[in-house]
């Protein structure tokens, strides 16, 4: 007698499958539309909640689901209508600087498995959404990289005390214009001193002596690599100010970023603080008018700035918007770090007295029709927001005055973020309603059900009982694969259903193989326990090698894949894993206990 079971085996299964089904229940249940609201700074107190809930009774929707879960407060919804209807009623009654208000989806599970098991998470095609597709201004990034230069050179030159000299940057060339070749050539090795980065010349034109300056090719690289990444953080940070759940953001070629945002429905406020560059400079007004000129926000009239900038919205780490306590106007806070506080506190502690402005910097694009064609332009607005006569030594902390309410609040959004190292440009949008995505799932879940009830029905009219079992391994495949996406918290999309599909068919095609390895050894003669051992164990090789080989690829995929291509090989993965233990292990257990132990003389397969 052969092919009986040692206890652990159907211990091992039944774990298996319960684990799987508890995991997988929560998929059953889906998710509510729901509207979040979070506090900034510190978590929501009784008052608010309370508040809250009066402000949706009074909207109709005193018999919503309330949820509090890690200081959030939770509000569920029948459709999507509704959840916007809350939303807008709720936002309009909280001030943005103290309270975040978003659009989420959270299970509809019961109570006691909400804290053991949640369902998985739907990408942009099942879920709704917005996809963006944003450009890297390269140039303007190479263009910056070279004009910080400027200031330290200045430096440089009043340190060495060498009169009459300019320097600037135009027309992509760094340039120092000497008098005299004698500064000039003094001058020189300064500058090259640790700026390897720059590829140096040296000419005489119209009496004068020049040092011209470019960044490497091997640096541009460098800076254009570091520009992608800095924004790809930049923008994740945004986008986690924003309160989205699952987003994805990830490079696109050398100048491009993908970001996708599931269940975001405010498109325009999405594409206002992904795409926007606002930023601050701190300049001392120039006293004696031979400055760069800046248009006054306030009256309109033209302020004369100094070209040496104080600092910039890259030395700033940290922002909040509130109102000012001695005028009563909206302000944003700003704090410095190290390096931006010791270049303020110096130019302060020599400028007592003197006054600073404080420049508001913003790319705005727009898009007008020209014959017929939507054409994007971008107009850089440069204005003074603020001038102040500077009292005191300023260091670390202090605020900006001079910005509208609804200003001061994004504007610190964007510094607490992170400023854009380069400016971005949306050159693709696409928005997934909510209704398309509901009818994706649907008909992708469809395709998976007729799929895998196809295959049972084969299996069971083919291989009779032996089919079944075949058929048994495969449904429990597919609860443990939906268990482990949604034990992962991994993001289901429709190419991921594709993937579990697949799965379904490589699944079978391990119990095809084992059940036609049995067919030839009952057909050579063997006995019927004999049969069934060397049936499994012969085919265990061929199933092996077929299984790793395409793990490996999958793996290759979603290592080397974006997007739709890593949903694939997640399932596919998964899939391969989960199907290698249902289809050997799960299904001799179950064919162990039917027909193991026994003698007999034929087998229904």
């Amino acid at each position: 007698m052969t092919n009986s079971n040692p206890i652990w085996r159907p211990l091992l299964l039944a774990t298996a499958v319960l684990v799987g089904l508890l995991y997988a229940l929560p998929n059953v249940f889906g998710s509510d539309p729901a509207v979040q609201v979070s506090g900034r700074n510190a978590d929501l107190t009784a008052q608010d909640i309370r508040n809250l809930t009066n402000v949706l009774a009074d909207e109709g929707f005193a018999d919503s689901e309330i949820r509090l879960e890690n200081g959030r407060f939770l509000a569920l919804f029948a459709s999507e209508d509704e959840q916007i209807k809350a939303r807008d009623a709720v936002a309009a009654e909280l001030d943005p600087n103290e309270y975040t208000v978003t659009l989420n989806l959270e299970p509809a599970s019961p109570e006691w498995l909400r804290p053991i098991a949640a369902p998985m998470n739907l990408g942009l095609d099942l879920r709704g959404g917005v996809h963006f597709l944003m450009e890297v201004d390269m140039n303007s990034a190479i263009t910056s990289a070279e004009e910080s230069y400027v200031p330290a050179w200045k430096r440089e030159v009043r340190a060495a005390r060498i009169r009459g000299t300019s320097i600037s940057h135009d027309d992509g060339i760094l340039s120092a214009r000497f008098n005299e070749v004698a500064d000039r050539d003094a001058m020189f090795p300064v500058f090259r001193e640790d700026n390897f980065d720059l590829f140096f010349e040296t000419r005489e034109e119209d009496g004068y002596a020049f040092i011209t300056a470019n960044l490497t090719e091997l640096a541009a690289q460098e800076e254009q690599i570091s520009a992608l990444q800095q924004n790809i953080t930049t923008l994740r940070n945004r986008i986690n100010e924003l309160g989205v759940s699952e987003p994805v953001i990830q490079q696109q070629g050398s100048d491009r970023i993908v970001v996708q945002l599931p269940g975001v429905q405010d498109t325009a406020r999405a594409k206002e603080i992904l795409g926007a560059t606002a930023t601050l400079e701190y300049r001392l007004v120039s006293l004696q008018g031979d400055g760069r000129p800046y248009r006054n926000r306030i009256d309109g009239s033209t302020i004369m700035l100094d070209r040496d900038i104080i600092v910039t919205g890259d030395q700033i780490k940290g922002a909040s918007s509130g109102i000012d306590q001695g005028s009563g106007t909206p302000a944003v806070f700003v704090n410095l770090d190290n390096a931006g506080a010791r270049r303020m506190q110096e130019v302060t502690q020599d400028n007592v007295g003197n006054p600073m402005a404080v420049v508001y910097i913003e790319n705005r694009i727009d898009t007008k029709e020209v014959d017929g064609e939507p054409v994007k332009t971008v107009t850089k607005v440069e204005e003074v927001i603020n001038v102040a006569t500077i009292r005191d030594v300023l260091s670390h902390r202090f605020q900006t005055t001079g910005l509208r309410l609804e200003e001061a609040a994004d504007l610190a959004l964007l510094l607490r973020a992170g400023a854009l190292k380069a400016p971005v440009q949306i050159v693709e949008e696409r928005t997934i309603g909510p209704s398309l995505g509901k009818e994706n799932i649907r008909q992708g879940f469809l395709s998976a059900i007729v799929g895998l009830a196809l295959v049972v029905v084969f299996m069971g009219v083919y291989y009779r009982v032996f089919g079944l079992i075949a058929g048994s391994a495969l449904i429990i495949n597919v609860v443990m694969i939906i268990a482990v996406l949604g034990m992962l918290q991994a993001t289901l999309t429709l190419p991921g259903i594709a993937g579990i599909v697949l799965t379904v068919g490589m699944a079978v095609d391990a119990n095809v193989l084992i059940f036609e390895r049995i067919r030839e050894e009952l057909r050579a003669g063997s006995a019927v326990q004999s049969a069934i051992s060397s049936g499994y164990d012969k085919a265990f090789v061929t199933i092996a090698d077929a299984n790793i080989t395409t793990l490996i690829a999958a793996v290759v995929l979603f290592s080397m894949g974006t997007g739709p291509i890593k949903g694939f090989a997640i399932t596919l993965c998964l899939g391969i894993l989960t199907s290698m233990f249902t289809a050997i292990f799960g299904s001799r257990v179950l064919v162990n206990m039917l027909y193991g132990g026994r003698r007999l003389s034929t087998l229904p397969i």
